[in-house]
């Protein structure tokens, strides 16, 4: 199907799916779903290296066959430089409301050892549901270890993964 195909031809669901992960470096917070979150280390990113931002975007990004957040947002492009993720989701939704979509529902898992997420989640959901402009019921986000496994493991970084369901308008 053609890009130029009626709205009324586009599928009524799409899936996406989105994985991101960023080093640990020198630092006191980290930033997940927009929340400075204290921790011993910081993030090794271009911009503010928001996972589960990061991870979302792409998984909405894919959903509408849009490419991926670097596409939309290069690191080599110095006007990303500590930028807030918070705008990249805003344009992730605009780009899905363009194209006749809504979100279904956003499922995020964030892997690492620490910081602890369970006592953030609920801001969290509060935070992409606003974004997102949709109900807080449609967020999940949760969070998993390695069991001291690999680079999360070690302490080395951080990482999430999200799906999303999108829905026609």
């Amino acid at each position: 199907m053609s890009s130029s195909s009626p709205t009324s031809r586009r599928p009524a669901f799409r899936v996406g799916t989105g994985f991101d992960v960023h080093a640990f470096t020198e630092g006191d917070f980290v930033t997940m779903a927009g929340l400075r979150i204290p921790h011993s280390k910081g993030i090794l990113a271009h911009s503010d290296g928001d996972v589960v931002i990061h991870a979302l975007c792409d998984a909405l990004l894919g959903a509408l066959a849009l490419g991926d957040i670097g596409r939309h947002f290069p690191p080599s492009d110095e006007r990303w430089r500590g930028a807030d993720s918070r705008q990249f989701l805003r344009h992730a939704r605009s780009l899905m409301q363009e194209q006749g979509y809504t979100l279904g529902n956003a499922d995020i898992t964030v892997i690492c050892e620490a910081p602890k997420v369970g006592p953030h989640v609920q801001a969290m959901r509060e935070v992409l549901a606003e974004d997102l402009g949709v109900d807080i019921g449609q967020i999940s986000v949760k969070a998993t270890t390695t069991e001291k496994l690999g680079f999360c493991g070690r302490g080395e970084g951080i990482a999430a993964e999200a799906a999303v369901l999108i829905e026609r308008l």
